[in-house]
This record gives C-alpha cells, sequence and structure tokens, in this order.
C-alpha cells in the first residue's frame, strides 16, 4: 500500500513540473512575441519619420527674388490641367501680391511723411495720396517685369506653374511725382525731397530685414 501512494506521489510530481515547465515556456514564448512586436512597432515609426523628413524646395527663394533697395518683387504659383491658364492664375496672383505689398509700404511711408511734415489737413493728405498710389501701381503693373519661371508637371497631369516679377521702385516714385504735379492740393503739401529721403529710407530697412 505504501508503495502505491509513493507511486502515486510520483505521477503527480511528474504531472506538476511537467505542467510547469509548459507554463514557463508559454511565458518565454509570449516574452518573445512583445519584443518581436515592440521592435516591430518601433522600426515602423522610424520608417515613417523618414518617409515624413521630405524637404519641400519653394521656388525663387532666393534674395535675387526678393525685394532690395531698387525693385519690389514677388513670387507666386498657379495649378491648372491647362498650362496656358496656369501661367495667367499665377501671374494674376504674382501681380496681386506685388501690387499688395507696394501699397502696405507706401501707405507706411506717407503715415511716416505725415509725421515728420507740418500738414493742415493730414487725414485728409493721407487719403488723397492712398488713393493716388493705388492708381499708379495700378498703372504700372502691366509693366511689371518676370524675372523667373518655372513649370511643374504634377503627377495628376496638372501644371503648377511658378513666377516671379519685380517693379522698379524709380518708376513707382516717377509716377507719383507726376500725378502730384496734377493736382495742386496735393502739390501744396508734397516736398518730393522729404518724401524721396522717407522712400529710400523705409526701402533700405526692408532689404536689411530680408
Amino acid at each position: 500500500m505504501a508503495v502505491q501512494n509513493f507511486s502515486n506521489n510520483s505521477g503527480l510530481r511528474s504531472k506538476f513540473e511537467i505542467n510547469n515547465m509548459k507554463n514557463n515556456f508559454a511565458l518565454f514564448l509570449g516574452a518573445v512575441a512583445m519584443l518581436i512586436s515592440f521592435g516591430t512597432c518601433k522600426t515602423q515609426k522610424s520608417n515613417k519619420n523618414v518617409i515624413g523628413d521630405i524637404e519641400i524646395s519653394v521656388p525663387f527663394s532666393g534674395k535675387e527674388y526678393q525685394t532690395d533697395q531698387v525693385k519690389f518683387r514677388a513670387k507666386q504659383s498657379g495649378n491648372s490641367p491647362d498650362l496656358s491658364t496656369s501661367k495667367r492664375i499665377a501671374l494674376q496672383n504674382a501681380k496681386s501680391e506685388l501690387a499688395g505689398n507696394i501699397q502696405i509700404f507706401v501707405k507706411s511711408v506717407t503715415n511716416q511723411y505725415t509725421i515728420q511734415q507740418t500738414i493742415a489737413a493730414k487725414q485728409d493728405f493721407e487719403n488723397k495720396f492712398e488713393e493716388l498710389s493705388v492708381e499708379v501701381i495700378n498703372q504700372n503693373l502691366s509693366n511689371v517685369s518676370i524675372i523667373g519661371e518655372k513649370t511643374v508637371n504634377e503627377r495628376d497631369g496638372s501644371y503648377t506653374y511658378w513666377v516671379a516679377v519685380e517693379m522698379a521702385k524709380s518708376s513707382v516714385l516717377a509716377e507719383i511725382d507726376n500725378k502730384i504735379s496734377k493736382d495742386p492740393k496735393l502739390k501744396a503739401d508734397f516736398d518730393k525731397k522729404k518724401f524721396e529721403e522717407i522712400f529710400n529710407k523705409e526701402m533700405q530697412s526692408l532689404q536689411n530685414e530680408k
């Protein structure tokens, strides 16, 4: 009877040890699986970052395409399935940006001019001068020079056309002077030398900011 009990106990221990081995092995496999999974995720994440690190180059970003002491400049693009349409859109966008930038600049110069000069009706002078400058700029838009062009054929078959344009500072100043000479009220409060001095100083500051 004692022999039989000993045999039964030995069998139970063997089964218990086998079960423990199975459990330990299962835990080991689970740990290995987790490590593999973690490594895969890390690799995928790393690849995603590499794919995402794509540098996008914008055409005409050099200093030679930026406003300086003598020229106002702007660049823009247009996209269309038709190449000629993309060119028309880009040129229109570039001219609009150029005109907007010049108008903001001239308004700033005019504000400084009225502060430094003795003008009876400053607000009236500024308003009339702003109207005049808008007219001058719009007239000169037909004479802008194209200084850079680039066409990109996109994957979807459409065309993206980039264009850089410029307008001479001298032509803006000359036309402003011409318009003011025909308006007696503006002419009475206009000191050409002082205005050009402020204008040139602001152009220099604009270039230094680039």
